[in-house]
């Protein structure tokens, strides 16, 4: 009887979520969907901005790097980081050599998606990336934008602060829109 209702409360919190529409006009070769323990974030990739690490997020989404992947780094009123599939902890990468920078002038504020790297190394992204929540300029021309997050915004705001987070939020499942069936 327990695991009937545990099935059922799990069917129950997971219903809203794939029932959710993805973005009018949305292309859906270069949108990635997130779904966390919060709820779902829907990102479109910039790969007319930065084409190279787009392709690491989908590639990286499509062999299910990213699933139950913690967010190990969440700052108030500045940042949401995951993508630690390694480690769980910022401190590991992927199988996938570093990629180098692609700045842009693209400012970084709330909802920028962008890439995160080893300290001083510009050439050093490779699977981690975060959420802006609000304006963070002091990353402009210093940080790679890889993407925006186009719905989903009011759930990185629910998502568990701390650094380190202790019994951290996690990205569920993260597929390409493309990819869903």
């Amino acid at each position: 009887m327990i695991r009937v209702l545990a099935l059922l409360a799990v069917l129950i919190s997971v219903t809203p979520a794939l029932a959710q529409s993805l973005p009018a006009g949305l292309d859906k070769q270069n949108a990635m969907v997130v779904d966390t323990t919060k709820g779902r974030i829907v990102m479109k990739l910039r790969n007319d901005l930065a084409p190279q690490h787009a392709e690491r997020l989908k590639q990286l989404a499509r062999d299910g790097f990213y699933n139950n992947v913690p967010f190990h780094r969440v700052i108030a009123g500045f940042m949401a980081q995951t993508g630690d599939g390694a480690k769980g902890d910022g401190t590991g990468g992927s199988k996938y050599p570093n990629l180098k920078q692609e700045f842009s002038s693209t400012p970084f504020k709330r909802g920028t998606v962008g890439m995160a790297r080893r300290g001083d190394s510009v050439d050093s992204a490779n699977s981690q990336f975060f959420i802006c929540f609000g304006d963070a300029s002091f990353l402009n021309g210093q940080y790679t934008v890889v993407g925006e997050v186009v719905q989903g915004m009011d759930v990185v705001d629910k998502i568990k602060r701390g650094e380190p987070v202790v019994d951290p939020d996690k990205m569920v499942k993260v597929q390409v829109a493309a990819d869903m069936k």
